[in-house]
């Protein structure tokens, strides 16, 4: 994969580029500011880019800024927010357009390599790749949206675990289920949340879209 990384910490953003590399892929390009992650989006067009949200110039939310920026301009252009920060309103944002291949975690959730290059490589792909607490922000305040509403508690925590990119396995190990119910419950949440979709990864991405979207 060709990969944006977009920190303003020297450290930090010298070691993703040597993880990510070390794992086969190719970072080419490096932004420590807001406006050169927009050029370097612009510019490169990357498979996926890894991006902070509190870059210079003010160090409020510049990165995730450009993010949209960029997906404005280049539509689906898949974005893996890494912070130490939640912004609610613009993280909304980036996934109103229902197009998919969105991340955000947490740098503080992040435990080993493994886990980051696999979110990395799953919002390259179309997927979704999101930090449990900033799920949690997310859906605080506000109604449930008639679909997200109709569903089961089990549903919803099914849902939910698919926001993090979770496979129906892994969402079975979680929820000490087989994976034939867990497919049982994906098919029935679909159906409650009007996504008839027969592609399977698309009908997931449009539900945890929808999930994540409520006002």
């Amino acid at each position: 994969m060709r990969i944006v990384v977009a920190e303003d910490l020297y450290l930090l953003r010298d070691g993703m580029v040597r993880l990510i590399e070390a794992y086969g892929h190719e970072v080419v390009a490096t932004a420590a500011t807001g406006p050169e992650t927009l050029d370097a989006l612009r510019t490169w067009r990357p498979d996926v880019a890894v991006i902070d949200v509190r870059m210079p110039p003010t160090q409020s939310d510049e990165g995730l800024r450009a993010a949209l920026a960029a997906r404005g301009e280049i539509p689906g252009l898949p974005v893996l927010i890494l912070s130490q920060h939640v912004e609610q309103l613009y993280a909304r944002e980036l996934l109103a357009d229902g197009s998919g291949g969105v991340g955000y975690l947490l740098k503080e959730s992040v435990f080993d390599a493994d886990q980051f290059i696999d979110a990395l490589e799953r919002v390259a792909a179309g997927g979704t790749a999101m930090d449990p607490a900033v799920i949690a922000k997310l859906l605080s305040g506000g109604a449930p949206s008639p679909g997200v509403a109709r569903l089961t508690e089990r549903e919803h925590s099914v849902l939910g675990l698919m926001a993090e990119g979770l496979s129906n396995q892994a969402i079975g190990r979680r929820l000490f289920l087989s994976e034939g119910a867990i497919g049982k419950y994906t098919t029935s949440l679909f159906g409650k949340l009007g996504i008839t979709d027969d592609e399977d990864t698309n009908r997931r991405v449009r539900a945890v879209l929808a999930y994540l979207n409520e006002p």
